[in-house]
């Protein structure tokens, strides 16, 4: 009895492996029929004067001429600024505690707070002195590094 089971059990898996490829490709065909209905299988699309994909074309009044010399490929070049970069930035101490040995710098222009250790000082400094530093990439952000006191 148990051989009458097991053969009709590998009948059903057959019959369910039967009904997937005649569902496969009758969905094959019906691809092969759409695909013929359209214009070579290939859906066509425009483009409007936003730059926006659609299925109409662009009114020809709407139309811009664009000259193909105007287009730029790739990461225009800097141009040259006449002044420099200065490194050296100036700000307030916010905070610092010599026996943790760390605090925070307030960047007087972007008034942002970057942290300071101890090893990156010249100058001993306190809270609410005027420094001047330079950023350095930390590991988790900027670091103001050689502060000194501003003069």
């Amino acid at each position: 009895m148990a051989k009458s089971q097991q053969t009709f059990s590998k009948r059903e898996k057959e019959k369910k492996r039967q009904k997937k490829r005649e569902e496969k490709q009758k969905k094959k065909e019906a691809r092969k029929t759409e695909s013929k209905d359209s214009e070579g299988g290939i859906p066509f699309a425009y483009v409007d004067q936003y730059g926006n994909l659609t299925d109409t074309p662009t009114e020809p009044s709407e139309k811009e001429e664009i000259n193909a010399e105007d287009i730029v490929l790739g990461i225009p070049q800097k141009e040259e600024s006449e002044e420099e970069f200065d490194p050296v930035r100036k700000g307030k101490v916010a905070f610092f505690d010599y026996s943790k040995g760390f605090g925070f710098i307030m960047d007087s222009e972007t008034q942002e707070k970057h942290f300071v250790h101890i090893s990156g000082l010249i100058d001993e400094i306190n809270e609410n002195d005027k420094v001047t530093f330079e950023l350095e990439k930390g590991q988790k952000g900027m670091n103001a590094v050689r502060v000194s006191l501003q003069s």
